[in-house]
């Protein structure tokens, strides 16, 4: 059954992928872009099902009117898929407060915008599918990338406690924990902090090199990550959180490990804090 996608960030990379395959698959698919120029290649995937549309995610008003409009003038909204957004690549000291209003402004705050925008329809209908975008960073945090990290653990807490909220309501929720794809995003996409503390030369240096090196190179497949999306959506019982990537799958779950390593090693600390009276 066709189905109406909302999909932002479609002009390259992962957006541009997920919405190929939805609309390969006989969907329809409006997709946002930040340039009124990228209208018209994307509307030209599939004439007819392919609708472009000017947003900026961070404009509130802007993602409220604009999914008012979807619901209104196109159909109503099956599934959101959340995908606009962009990395700060940065050291701690080295980077600035502006650089991290400006990441948590877009991966956050334009996430749940966007979100909580469409809510009150899927309630209503008592049906829908949420999809949002976090990284193997939001699950495990990695050096050189923690306004990145802080902004992608934020999504995936967000999306946890929202599927607990809406479950009831018939809306999935599934939050996706990439690897490393082949886009844009450590690329064009990425914004590169000026070095300015030569302390953190032997921790960064190899780091940056290393990703500007694999820039085009990754080992993930953006049509096969929007395949694996599309079994989800088919699914009865979708997950909440999916790993996609072999890179994604091995440091989520080393970062589980150094987790629980701390746990079972100061579980006696963590337990010393109760009133002895309590269970």
């Amino acid at each position: 059954m066709s189905k109406t996608f909302l999909i932002t960030g479609v002009s390259s990379g992962l957006g541009r992928a997920f919405a190929t395959a939805a609309l390969d698959a006989g969907h329809h698919v409006v997709g946002t872009v930040r340039d009124a120029a990228q209208i018209d290649a994307f509307e030209e995937l599939a004439p007819g099902r392919a609708t472009g549309l000017l947003l900026e995610v961070t404009d509130n008003d802007a993602v409220l009117d604009t999914v008012n409009y979807v619901e209104e003038q196109i159909g109503p909204v099956d599934v959101l898929i959340s995908n606009a957004g962009y990395g700060v690549e940065g050291t701690v000291e080295e980077s600035s407060m502006d650089d991290l209003r400006d990441q948590l402004d877009v991966n956050v705050y334009g996430t749940v915008a966007v979100v909580k925008a469409v809510l009150p329809h899927m309630r209503r209908r008592r049906a829908g599918h949420i999809v949002t975008v976090s990284s193997m960073a939001g699950r495990t945090g990695l050096p050189g990338v923690a306004f990145y990290s802080a902004s992608k653990f934020a999504v995936e807490g967000f999306s946890d406690s929202l599927a607990q909220e809406v479950a009831d309501f018939g809306i999935h929720v599934t939050c996706l924990a990439l690897g490393g794809f082949r886009t844009d995003w450590a690329g064009r996409s990425m914004v590169r902090v000026e070095r300015t503390i030569p302390d953190y030369d032997a921790l960064f240096a190899p780091i940056r090199a290393a990703r500007k090196a694999k820039d085009g190179n990754q080992i993930g497949d953006p049509a096969l990550a929007a395949q694996a999306l599309l079994k989800v959506l088919d699914s009865d019982s979708p997950p909440v959180h999916l790993a996609l990537g072999r890179d994604a799958l091995l440091l989520i779950e080393q970062g589980r490990v150094r987790l629980q390593a701390d746990l079972d090693e100061w579980a006696f600390l963590s337990t010393s804090t109760d009133y002895p009276d309590t269970n």
